[in-house]
């Protein structure tokens, strides 16, 4: 029961051995190439793994300076800079975008930044606020780059994850199901052939030894009649061939009755 779950229920014919076997080139290509690319998006998970380490660890210096220089911007210019700063922002000048980077067939969103408009810098204050808070706007300016740069890699991250988790479930199926499948089902097919075929060559010797036979025996049989038909023809000559001799010679030695006149 176990061998027959392990191969496809088929007709054991020549046709459906060529289609298993076309099936079964197919499973191995698809094999490969899924085993190629399962490779492909591990190298670069990895590689986007440790940027993901880096950036962190780079991202956890940069929010530290930023607060500290949100904190110098505070201590110059009071804490009236946030209605400040708010009074000269009309629109956002820093803005995202979103494209797709394909690998190996997978297609990962990346994130990108980019500058639109400009943004005023008459802030001032008493003891260089306008410095300070222009200093704290670079900083968290470059935060911000940072953290878009973090969410594009997470994001790809688990894209990928996911991507290399199907691409793995495909391959083991294709190893462990389909592929042993097919071979035990080709198997199981050959064999079956050899079985036909060997049964077709037990019949013919059958029925030529059984022609053998009857040749031999119409043989045996015509070289009998044959033969009676000789020896009938034989006798049937010598018994005629006797028969009109003496009745020849027993016509010959008969006398006449005399006559008298």
């Amino acid at each position: 029961m176990a061998g027959q779950n392990q191969r496809l229920n088929v007709v054991p014919t020549v046709t459906v051995l060529g289609v298993i076997k076309a099936r079964l080139i197919g499973a191995t290509r698809g094999h490969a190439l899924l085993k190629k690319k399962s490779d492909a998006l591990t190298v670069q998970f990895r590689a986007i793994l440790k940027k993901i380490v880096s950036t962190k660890e780079e991202m956890g210096t940069i929010m530290k300076s930023s607060s500290f220089a949100l904190t110098e911007a505070k201590y110059v210019a009071g804490e009236n800079v946030k209605h400040i700063v708010l009074e000269n922002v009309q629109n956002a000048s820093i803005k995202i975008r979103s494209r797709q980077d394909n690998v190996a067939g997978v297609k990962l969103p990346k994130f990108e930044h980019f500058t639109e408009g400009e943004t005023k810098n008459d802030l001032t204050g008493l003891a260089r606020g306008g410095q300070q808070v222009q200093a704290c706007r670079v900083a968290y300016v470059r935060a911000i780059e940072v953290l878009v740069e973090l969410a594009s890699l997470q994001t790809s991250f688990l894209t990928l994850d996911e991507a290399i988790k199907t691409t793995n479930r495909r391959v083991n199926a294709l190893e462990s199901v389909v592929k042993p499948r097919l071979e035990n089902t080709i198997t199981y097919i050959k064999g079956e052939l050899d079985e036909l075929e060997r049964e077709d060559f037990f019949r013919l010797k059958k029925i030529q030894a059984f022609k053998k036979r009857e040749i031999q025996r119409q043989l045996e049989a015509a070289r009998k009649f044959a033969e009676d038909q000789a020896v009938e023809k034989v006798s049937l000559q010598k018994g005629i061939s006797v028969n009109a001799a003496h009745n020849l010679l027993t016509a010959t030695m008969q006398k006449d009755d005399d006559i008298i006149f």
